[in-house]
């Protein structure tokens, strides 16, 4: 399937899945659908050829590679022509100063270090918001032909390679840990940060199905949103790690808080995410430094 014809399929089925937000339309949505895409296509060109080219950020595990910047700078580029009046958050370069403008957040590769190491969980993540209301989102994993899209009030979806049509995405209904397969991740700085996140994962361990750690924190979600996993949480993470994924699992009839179950999930640093049958369980175990000083009473 060629970029333009995923951006308009993806396009197409928001269009029918519901009323899309006023401050999204095909002038605008569908070039952001191509310009992520683009950059799939874009890692897809460098993957296993990257030669010595990778850097190292706040740890020897935090990489970033000529495809995290060249793929920022292509769909920067896209979202200046389309939206000029628009901030943008993107992971690498691009960091325009906080206002009530609407706002898009970009995590150009997500899952750098599967992408270095040639493991195909990785993926470009998009999404706009209106302050902190989500309005539409895109994660594409090109190494898996995977494309997810959500708008706010027209559903959550997924595009194919190979699939003619779009399919509309539903979180799973699992209620019982007992039943789920949850997955999570851990911080790069994992001996310098309080709460690494090992301990919540041996809260889980012995009483679910399955324990899953990907790599892509948006993969995660989108995952989520689709009924393959169950649930996810991280701690430590950034707003254009979850910005779209968070989307994607509310489109999708799902449930998304910090640790304590309020809304501080897209600059809190913290993210639970499940079906509602599900999520108060996994909050009950989950500690983070904002819930285990809520639970001690300090």
């Amino acid at each position: 399937m060629s970029v333009d014809a995923v951006a308009r399929a993806a396009w197409s089925a928001l269009e029918a899945g519901g009323s899309v937000p006023d401050e999204v339309d095909a002038a605008l949505g569908v070039p952001a659908i191509d310009a992520v895409v683009r950059a799939g296509e874009l890692h897809l060109r460098l993957l296993g050829r990257l030669g010595g080219a990778v850097e190292t950020k706040s740890s020897r595990r935090d990489l970033v590679t000529e495809a995290d910047v060249e793929a920022e700078r292509l769909v920067v580029e896209a979202l200046r022509a389309a939206a000029p009046s628009h901030a943008i958050e993107a992971e690498e370069e691009t960091v325009d100063a906080r206002d009530d403008r609407p706002r898009w957040f970009l995590d150009p590769l997500d899952g750098t270090v599967n992408f270095v190491h040639e493991l195909p969980l990785f993926a470009v993540s998009l999404a706009l918001y209106r302050g902190r209301r989500p309005l539409f989102g895109v994660v594409h994993a090109p190494r898996l032909g995977e494309t997810f899209v959500a708008a706010a009030g027209a559903g959550a979806w997924l595009v194919e390679t190979g699939v003619d049509r779009p399919r509309r995405l539903r979180v799973s209904p699992t209620s019982e840990l007992a039943d789920a397969i949850l997955a999570t991740g851990f911080p790069y700085l994992r001996g310098e940060v309080e709460h690494s996140n090992l301990e919540n994962f041996q809260r889980f361990f012995h009483d679910v199905r399955g324990l899953r750690r990907m790599g892509s924190a948006a993969l995660d979600l989108a995952y989520v949103a689709a009924g393959r996993l169950d649930g996810f949480w991280e701690l430590h993470l950034s707003p254009y790690d979850v910005a779209a994924g968070a989307l994607l699992v509310q489109e999708a009839g799902g449930e998304v808080t910090d640790a304590l179950g309020g809304d501080d999930w897209l600059r809190g640093g913290e993210i639970v995410a499940a079906g509602a049958g599900l999520i108060e369980d996994m909050r009950g175990r989950i500690v983070s430094r904002g819930s285990s000083a809520a639970r001690d009473g300090s």
